[in-house]
């Protein structure tokens, strides 16, 4: 049990490791001025390849499931970013969006009846504190807009990820994945038209780091992030989702050249140990101490029982009858057969 616990922890882990990576590709390699065609670029293609793979489409109720979720975990969550991208420092909106490991616990609770344990509850506070450090975010001229729209992509994208993880216990991860990027590219598609006009031109250096993104960091992520939906706990999967932000500070320190110092050792430090706290079982451990224990009771027990075993069990042979003539009795009656006269 504990070795698949381990396996779903490192596949979820995937998606935010990917999508903190992102940060790096588009700022070096992607076009600039160009989010919400950025979004579809990276989506549509994404999702359509997926569906090709699965080749399923939805039915039923899920039409309007996957343009629901669809809407609050793709699109709606780009065209939230892309204001507060616009309007905020990305150190306090990167700290901003790491909230959404609280709010995935809360909302679990409420949606899923996942109660939090006061271990994962602490973990999420260590977590984010490590965060705040991290990014050391200004608060001098904070845009109010931008403030409400980085707080909006959280908790639209949380409340699309519980209900994903609610509505989608029969459909396969890499099935929901197809669904949910096609529908969410739609919902982005008139707006990327209406607010940036026509398709950003790519060259060499775009159409490499699009392809990374719509692969790695879009299809392959989202797949493993709703693989842990479905397989552990709405608050497990927040706190793995800090790994997010740490995945853009050490990236961009070791390929771009960004500044580090005590403040970012010591949030990477933090969110490590949050993570750490949050995720780490400690039942599983009480578990196979009393295992130990037990075997260990069992074992002497069984030492016991063999002993008493041997000591009381008839004695046979030439050496019981020897034992029974120097007790005064008679060979038949210690077990040995009486000898022919």
């Amino acid at each position: 049990m504990e070795t698949n616990w381990l396996r779903w922890i490192a596949i979820t882990a995937i998606a935010p490791i990917a999508w903190g990576s992102t940060y790096v590709v588009t700022r070096h390699l992607l076009p600039p001025d160009a989010a919400l065609w950025g979004a579809v670029i990276r989506s549509l293609p994404a999702g359509i390849l997926v569906l090709l793979i699965v080749r399923r489409l939805p039915s039923g109720s899920w039409w309007w499931k996957s343009l629901v979720t669809g809407t609050l975990t793709v699109g709606g969550l780009n065209v939230l970013v892309y204001i507060a991208a616009q309007r905020l420092d990305s150190s306090l909106a990167s700290t901003l969006m790491s909230t959404s490991a609280a709010a995935l616990m809360l909302m679990s609770w409420m949606l899923l009846k996942q109660r939090p344990r006061l271990r994962a509850a602490g973990g999420a506070a260590v977590g984010i504190l490590g965060v705040v450090v991290m990014m050391e975010p200004t608060t001098g001229g904070v845009d109010v807009w931008g403030v409400v729209a980085s707080i909006g992509a959280m908790l639209a994208s949380s409340l699309g990820f519980v209900l994903t993880a609610r509505w989608g216990k029969d459909v396969p991860p890499l099935t929901m994945t197809g669904w949910q990027l096609v529908a969410g590219s739609l919902v982005v598609l008139p707006a990327a038209v209406i607010v940036e006009g026509a398709p950003p031109a790519l060259d060499g250096a775009a159409v490499l780091g699009f392809a990374y993104v719509i692969v790695i960091a879009t299809a392959v992520a989202y797949a493993a992030w709703f693989t842990g939906l479905r397989r552990l706990p709405g608050a497990a999967v927040g706190m793995v989702g800090l790994l997010n932000p740490v995945t853009g500070v050490v990236l961009g320190v070791a390929l771009a050249g960004e500044r580090f110092g005590m403040p970012q050792a010591t949030g990477i430090l933090l969110v490590i140990v949050g993570v750490l706290l949050g995720l780490v079982r400690p039942r599983a451990a009480g578990r196979l101490l009393a295992g130990r224990l037990t075997a260990g009771r069992l074992t002497a027990g069984r030492r016991a029982e063999l002993h008493g075993s041997a000591a009381t069990r008839p004695r046979t042979g030439r050496f019981a009858g020897a034992g029974a003539r120097i007790r005064g009795v008679s060979p038949a009656k210690a077990g040995r057969p009486v000898p022919n006269s």
